[in-house]
């Protein structure tokens, strides 16, 4: 039998949004998480969803890593209830490490990081720097125009079909922790060590 899932990076807004099922489905992620046994991996910080889902995996019992680069830390945003904060020197840094903790990805809504977190995760999967599974949870439809860009772009040649099917879509919490206890874990050394060489 394949190994599980141990750890989940969760990429997510630095802000609330405005819709209050936002903050319902980061709640619900953080919690259920850490029912079931699955290692949180995120931003580090207190503020937005961010915090949101962070407080729900502990509250719940689980265990959360915050990775946070040191101009953030100066800033004091960072969160200091999590198991384990990691600070790194860079954003990219900062990215690498969550790659490498993390066996699988869940988008959350967010703003402009969340998008930049995606599309190098999901390009690094597309160069076969990886084949952990990326799930967009895609609460209230926050994510249908980051979805027609996508497509967008394979309709205009700069991306192959097969390219568009390296990232999932998922209506809810719920539907995605439930994805994610169907998904091996992988083993994510090698590809760290790739990335670390691009």
């Amino acid at each position: 039998m394949p190994a599980r899932i141990n750890a989940a990076a969760v990429f997510c807004g630095s802000r609330f949004g405005n819709l209050p099922a936002y903050k319902e489905a980061a709640e619900a992620v953080g919690a259920g998480l850490a029912q079931a046994g699955i290692h949180l991996v995120y931003g580090g910080g207190y503020v937005g969803l961010m915090g949101v889902v962070a407080d729900s995996a502990i509250q719940a019992g689980g265990r959360v890593t915050g990775i946070i680069p040191e101009f953030l830390e100066a800033r004091e945003v960072m969160h200091r209830g999590v198991t384990e904060l990691v600070v790194t020197d860079s954003m990219h840094t900062r990215k690498q490490k969550m790659f490498a903790l993390a066996d699988a990805f869940l988008i959350l809504p967010g703003g402009f990081g969340t998008f930049d977190e995606l599309m190098e995760i999901l390009t690094w999967k597309q160069l076969q720097l990886h084949a952990k599974p990326i799930l967009i949870v895609n609460t209230a439809n926050w994510a249908q125009g980051v979805l027609a860009m996508l497509n967008e772009a394979v309709s205009q040649g700069f991306a192959s079909p097969e390219a568009r099917g390296l990232l999932e879509v998922v209506p809810d919490a719920a539907a995605a922790l439930q994805r994610l206890e169907l998904v091996p874990r992988s083993d994510s050394r090698e590809a760290l060590e790739a990335t670390s060489r691009m």
